[in-house]
């Protein structure tokens, strides 16, 4: 795929890339086995852990958690009212969305107490062992402390896209906007109105300016991370692509990363158009 070698132009140390469908791999190019620190990517990962302990019976989405009158599905969405960093409360639980990776370490802490399992362990166990993510760890915050690879995060990209671990019941309302209306801000990008996100994913739906491609549809969802690393799936394409640097998120990654993906989608697009011919 020639859009991928686009990241051999980014200004950064080291990158890696890969393109996924439900059925594999379509695409890769750089390192797929070497390890970056993901930063935010790290919460879709945790919160796929989290609605495994809910499909499990150990928590429940609307269980209270967190600040008063916050539930796990509240920190999921960014809604609870905690800050971005602290356990000060902003606002009350369902009226702002206020990004906050504290949120999910209360979460994760909350998890583990329902569980009796350190939470790094049953992200361990619930989503990296099942889905063959040899070289993913989670060693700080729940909220940015997460590392892993290219290949690995294909896995994960690969179970979006055709899920085993989660019932598409449970995976269809996490890519579903929670608490619509919230306004708040997207890290990175400024002030949204609205401020779509679902339960750990973040929501493409008509944002702009936006980290992903305009060629991306509405429902696309993932995450990018502060250091320079960023997943996306594309259900209506049924496309998937995860990028990882070593170089922190600013203006050259707002610059270079939606061409790539419209780079792309136009690339799958074309093939499948000429396939169809």
């Amino acid at each position: 795929m020639r859009a991928l070698e686009q990241i051999r132009e980014w200004p950064v140390g080291h990158a890696a890339a890969g393109v996924a469908t439900a059925t594999g791999n379509l695409a890769t190019e750089g390192d797929l086995d070497r390890e970056f620190a993901l930063a935010s990517v790290t919460k879709p990962l945790v919160a796929y852990a989290v609605l495994v302990a809910v499909e499990e019976g150990a928590v429940e989405l609307d269980q209270p958690a967190g600040p008063p009158g916050s539930t796990v599905r509240h920190l999921l969405a960014h809604t609870s009212g905690l800050a971005f960093d602290t356990t000060v409360i902003m606002a009350e639980p369902g009226t702002r969305r206020i990004y906050s990776s504290s949120g999910f370490e209360v979460l994760a802490r909350f998890v583990a107490d329902q569980t009796g399992i350190e939470f790094k362990d049953y992200l361990h166990e619930a989503v990296f062992e099942p889905l063959g993510m040899k070289s993913s760890a989670l060693d700080g915050s729940a909220g940015h402390g997460a590392r892993s690879t290219t290949a690995d995060l294909l896995s994960f990209a690969g179970e979006l896209l055709n899920p085993s671990l989660l019932s598409p019941e449970t995976l269809g309302e996490a890519i579903t906007v929670q608490f619509p209306g919230c306004n708040g801000v997207l890290p990175g990008y400024g002030s949204q109105r609205p401020n779509d996100w679902g339960l750990g994913f973040e929501l493409r739906d008509h944002k702009t300016p936006h980290w992903t491609g305009s060629a991306n549809s509405p429902r696309t969802y993932g995450h990018f991370g502060q250091s320079g690393t960023f997943l996306w799936v594309d259900p209506a394409q049924g496309v998937a692509c995860v990028a990882l640097s070593d170089e922190n998120f600013g203006d050259w990654a707002r610059a270079a990363w939606p061409p790539l993906s419209d780079s792309i989608l136009a690339e799958i697009s074309a093939d499948r158009d000429t396939s169809a011919k």
